[in-house]
């Protein structure tokens, strides 16, 4: 597999220009914030001082995990198809979000346990039924976690605009994104495991002592790939690699929570110049994802209480990277607007 070259944006005469355009604009400096170093930031990863957002997708991915076999979901398996027919239908809350925000959604079955047969809005790219039980045995072999992630690549490839969004649905896929967590941050497990989709205090400890007999298990995993192919999931790989080549293609990445930011470890560790590419739409309520956004010195966007996934953040945080490119783009000058710059 060869994992795309990805490159910082890094540019101080651009940074210069850019910042001299954002200070000319009829307001205080520093007064628009976040929008201000937003606008920055989109203008050095499309390399001009005129930014847009042209086109935004979400890409959805789905997959099961073998380890719900070990009880740390409060919902069955089946609920990852379920859910993922909601989404074909435009049911769900990422649907109504990316209506809203004018963004187009693809559903992908990296590797759901269900047959969906030919389907309309649904992309094909599973690896397999799930993954195998990480509590047993690794949870894909590495030519598997290669195959999903050069899977994730080619379906960047094809996509239109200019920024990706990045969502997620998998019963059990918290425990896996706990496990590549502890393994990729070195921070302790009980910091790293939540409640997911809702277990009680006790379900939170059943989870967190599948993962802790798993880690002994696999104890000599290391490497950042072994440690995905180890722990993680088929949506898990992929979207770590539709992540290396967005950015490879000087794409804005939108990470939603706790799982997106999981599989961003993981590209991180292969190209730490990723980071100059993403924009964190908010900071998840499930445990550990402070953590994880504190590790990778990610401010987010929003702060709303969310832990749903399916790229909800994503969608919800849109308009402010069109806000942020529009008054770059579209705020007057002091100079043109006739507006005193300073008083006396």
């Amino acid at each position: 597999m060869r994992i795309p070259a990805v490159v910082s944006t890094r540019n101080e005469a651009l940074a210069a220009e850019l910042d001299n355009a954002i200070s000319d604009k009829t307001k205080p400096a520093g007064s628009l914030g976040r929008l201000e170093t937003l606008a920055r930031q989109i203008g050095l990863i499309q390399s001009t001082s005129s930014p847009a957002i042209d086109r935004p997708s979400i890409l959805v991915f789905a997959a099961d995990h073998g380890v719900v076999a070990e009880g740390v979901s409060a919902y069955p398996q089946e609920v990852t198809w379920q859910m993922v027919e909601n989404f074909l239908a435009g049911g769900a809350a990422i649907n109504v979000f990316a209506r809203q925000n004018d963004c187009a959604i693809q559903v992908v079955d990296a590797g759901v346990n269900h047959d969906f047969g030919q389907r309309a809005g649904l992309v094909d790219r599973k690896v397999g039924p799930g993954t195998r039980n990480f509590a047993e045995q690794a949870a894909m072999t590495p030519e598997q976690c290669s195959l999903a992630m050069e899977r994730g690549m080619a379906l960047v490839c094809e996509l239109p605009g200019n920024v990706v969004g990045f969502g997620e649905m998998g019963i059990g896929n918290t425990t896996s994104a706990a496990a590549l967590m502890h393994k990729l941050t070195g921070a302790p497990l009980a910091d790293c495991v939540g409640a997911g989709t809702g277990l009680s205090p006790a379900g939170v400890e059943r989870k967190k002592s599948v993962i802790e007999a798993a880690l002994r298990r696999h104890a000599g995993v290391d490497e950042p790939l072994a440690v995905l192919a180890t722990f993680g999931g088929f949506e898990i790989a992929m979207m770590t690699g539709a992540m290396l080549q967005a950015a490879h293609m000087r794409k804005l990445l939108l990470i939603d929570g706790f799982i997106v930011t999981s599989a961003l470890l993981v590209a991180a560790r292969l190209h730490s110049a990723i980071l100059d590419y993403c924009v964190f739409a908010h900071c998840s309520d499930e445990q550990g994802h402070r953590l994880m956004l504190e590790h990778l010195h990610a401010r987010p966007l929003l702060q709303l209480g969310l832990r749903l996934g399916e790229g909800t953040g994503s969608a919800l945080a849109l308009p402010l990277l069109r806000a942020a490119v529009n008054f770059l783009g579209e705020m007057a000058t002091f100079s043109s607007a006739e507006v005193a710059t300073r008083a006396g």
